[in-house]
């Protein structure tokens, strides 16, 4: 009777595991199964009906799939004591197995929810011309080391704490592992506050051949592309610490800058008689006759900026200027100094094309001569007539 007693005893306790074993079981794929086709449909529907973006973005489709796995991980663990004594190595094996499944689905959440946080900044008009993405990938790596941290002292059953004192000991290694991550970090904190650099300016940075558009920031390099299309990568710490041009300024100011000269043979200057004055009011390149003697450059140079003036494609609103430099062996510089009407660089440079084709071909109206240096032609005319 005894013996008999004994056995109940001892199958009820096996029916009683089982049923425990059973009813865990169902409750994990039970929270599964509710997480994936009941509130997931819920978050989809909520975030579609609201007028903000932020949210379909924060609980995008990975996020929610990667809550539904940790929710029902976090029961098991939670229940486990239940099917197996605590205590035992079974239980300290699954029971660790457990904790370490959470902590890298936690992770593995948090650097999901920092990608959604980047793309939610990045579209905002406020945040969307700094440099953040570093600052992110930044966090991610902080997220992930702190991750592994945990999961290594779960393992081996030791508290976090102690092993961020033993790796305090090593930090001079892990500043040296981490020494280009750690320094573009600060960097990109520099460029975003200062705010020295954003996707799609225009740099130019001669020693590393970068002059294109930046099209990348990340912790540990900028991707510039350059005009013929190929990708140079500058670390961002050296944009800090050397110097490089942006050409933003231009581009918000909507005006391009012309800056260049035209140099006028010295022994064609000079005063214009009254024959040629008439020959000028005649083809229009004077309006009135001047009182007194008047050089035939000077008379040029206030055409020239008048011209300037009432072109269409030059920019009424910022200084323009024709202005003599100083004179030299190749004659006098006659600069020309105004702003495109635009930033695009084809109609720039047809328009300085223009502008300077329609200077040399005027020249000899107002009898003057561009220099240009002899060539052998030259030399060869002038020999050919010496010997004439």
């Amino acid at each position: 009777m005894i013996e008999k007693t004994g056995m109940v005893a001892g199958y009820e306790k096996y029916i009683y595991w089982a049923i425990v074993v059973v009813g865990i079981i169902i409750l994990f794929y039970l929270s599964s199964f509710t997480c994936r086709k009941v509130v997931t449909p819920i978050i989809r529907v909520v975030t579609k009906k609201t007028r903000n973006n932020w949210d379909d973005i924060l609980l995008n489709e990975k996020a929610i799939r990667n809550a539904c796995n940790l929710v029902p991980a976090i029961i098991l663990a939670i229940l486990l004591p239940l099917a197996i004594t605590p205590g035992t190595l079974l239980f300290t094996i699954a029971s660790r197995l457990c904790w370490v499944y959470i902590t890298a689905l936690g992770v593995r959440l948090i650097c999901i929810v920092l990608s959604s946080l980047y793309i939610i900044t990045n579209s905002s008009e406020r945040t969307k011309n700094h440099t953040l993405q570093g600052v992110f990938q930044m966090l991610k790596i902080l997220a992930i080391c702190v991750g592994a941290i945990i999961i290594v002292a779960i393992l081996i059953n030791r508290d976090p704490s102690m092993l961020l004192t033993g790796l305090g000991a090593s930090a001079a290694v892990l500043m040296l592992v981490f020494k280009d991550s750690i320094m573009g970090l600060v960097a990109g904190v520099q460029l975003s506050v200062n705010d020295m650099l954003r996707p799609g300016d225009w740099i130019e940075m001669p020693k590393y051949g970068a002059d294109g558009f930046v099209i990348d920031v990340t912790l540990t390099t900028v991707k510039v592309q350059n005009w013929d299309k190929t990708i140079t990568t500058i670390p961002p710490y050296a944009l800090v610490s050397e110097s490089f041009q942006n050409w933003r300024g231009m581009f918000d100011s909507g005006g391009r800058r012309i800056k260049r000269s035209i140099y006028i043979d010295m022994n064609s200057i000079k005063f214009v008689d009254a024959e040629q004055m008439g020959t000028f009011l005649k083809k229009g390149l004077v309006k009135s006759v001047e009182p007194k003697e008047i050089v035939n450059l000077t008379l040029f140079r206030e055409w020239l900026e008048e011209w300037l003036g009432n072109h269409p494609s030059v920019n009424k609103e910022m200084i323009f200027m024709v202005r003599q430099l100083q004179p030299t062996p190749q004659g006098m510089p006659l600069e020309l100094y105004f702003f495109f009407n635009g930033t695009a660089w084809v109609p720039y440079e047809k328009l300085q094309s223009e502008v300077f084709e329609y200077i040399l071909a005027i020249l000899p109206e107002f009898g003057l001569k561009a220099f240009q240096s002899p060539t052998g032609c030259d030399f060869w005319g002038q020999e050919s007539h010496t010997q004439k």
